[in-house]
């Protein structure tokens, strides 16, 4: 980018200003009391030149004198204009490296100025798109050891208390510490439980690992999901009466056919269902809606029990986020039901989109359609 001529005489002291006309006009003195012999010497010598010199005399007179002083005039004042000019992207360039040093001392949120007007410009734009995108690298580090701080947290907490439990009401079997064989049975049946526990956990953490560490799906075969909806509706029938609930199926598709892995893709249903069952029992209902177009099948999955606050929303689908904050595994599950369901999703070329809003909460899965019969 080309320098600003104004800026360049802007920054000059008044003071420098009048110091560089002056020694421009003795310098032109000068270089008068020099040239003038030289053309009268010249005058004399070459008849030529006396003639040319004589026309133009007559023609103009006095002003070629003025005019051949006038630019050496201006070229003194253009040879000090270069002189500050340099000075000027010499100052701009030492700022220049003050304020690059700033940011590399850890100051990444400030920006190296612009200084077009110096022909700095393009190395700033460079500079600060540089600063930029090591801000972006420092924060997605900073994000990524936050999430494993999180991730370690949680799963230590998840884990220990089923253990403790377990631990416990072992020790008391093996001190003998209880009345009868009923109540031992009862101890049993609570480490039982608790071991159960702990087994699904570990399952879904193997499973959160496997869909995020997966670039693409293996045993993908053509899947039916009306029949894979319908089947998973019986398979649930049991647990939706337990609940004092019923399942309701809104079906209207023409072929609601996917490519993709069966046994993953039963997962994600599997888990809004049981989410609709668990957190939407104050309902009664629970409203399964399949239907398809040209290039996609969608599922939803609507439970008419509290309403998720809308802070929770855009958190719903990240590991181990409960809208339950307590963490208590009377009142949710492993934290990791959401995230696997929606991980499985984005493999399969789709996604799950979540409201939530009058006492009614939707779950909506959209796949592409990659198979036509």
């Amino acid at each position: 980018m080309k320098n600003n001529p104004l800026i360049i005489i802007k920054s000059v002291p008044i003071w420098r200003v009048i110091v560089y006309l002056l020694l421009s006009l003795s310098l032109t003195l000068v270089t008068a009391v020099l040239l003038i012999p030289s053309l009268d010497y010249f005058q004399k010598e070459i008849n030529l030149l006396a003639v040319i010199i004589e026309s133009l005399g007559s023609l103009i007179g006095k002003g070629l004198y003025v005019f051949i002083f006038g630019f050496v005039f201006c070229i003194y004042l253009f040879l000090f204009y270069r002189f500050e000019k340099r000075r000027f992207i010499t100052v701009e360039f030492f700022h220049l490296l003050e304020e690059v040093e700033r940011i590399a001392s850890g100051r990444f949120d400030e920006k190296v100025s612009s200084r077009a007007e110096a022909g700095l410009g393009k190395l700033v734009e460079s500079i600060n798109n540089v600063v930029i995108q090591a801000k972006t690298a420092i924060d997605e580090e900073r994000r990524a050891e936050q999430v494993k701080s999180d991730l370690i947290t949680n799963v230590a907490h998840d884990l220990r208390s089923p253990l403790t439990s377990i631990i416990g009401y072992l020790n008391l079997i093996n001190e003998d510490n209880y009345r009868d064989e009923v109540e031992l049975r009862y101890y049993i049946q609570i480490v039982n439980t608790k071991a159960e526990r702990l087994h699904d956990l570990i399952n879904d953490l193997f499973e959160y690992t496997y869909v995020q560490n997966k670039e693409t799906l293996s045993n993908e075969t053509p899947i039916n999901i009306e029949e894979m909806i319908n089947q998973l509706v019986v398979q649930h029938r049991i647990q939706i009466q337990e609940a004092g609930m019923e399942m309701r199926q809104f079906i209207t598709t023409t072929d609601p056919v996917v490519i993709g892995n069966g046994n993953k893709l039963a997962r994600v249903f599997e888990n809004l269902i049981q989410n609709a069952i668990r957190y939407g029992t104050e309902g009664k209902y629970v409203d399964i809606y399949v239907k398809d177009s040209l290039q996609t099948v969608e599922v939803e999955v609507v439970n008419y029990g509290k309403t998720i606050p809308k802070v929770d929303l855009p958190y719903i689908f990240e590991r181990f986020y409960r809208v339950e904050k307590s963490r208590s595994e009377y009142t949710g599950g492993s934290g990791l039901g959401l995230a696997i369901a929606q991980s499985i999703a984005k493999l399969h070329g789709g996604e799950i989109k979540v409201d939530s809003s009058k006492g009614r909460t939707s779950f909506v899965v959209s796949l592409i359609k990659k198979y036509n019969r």
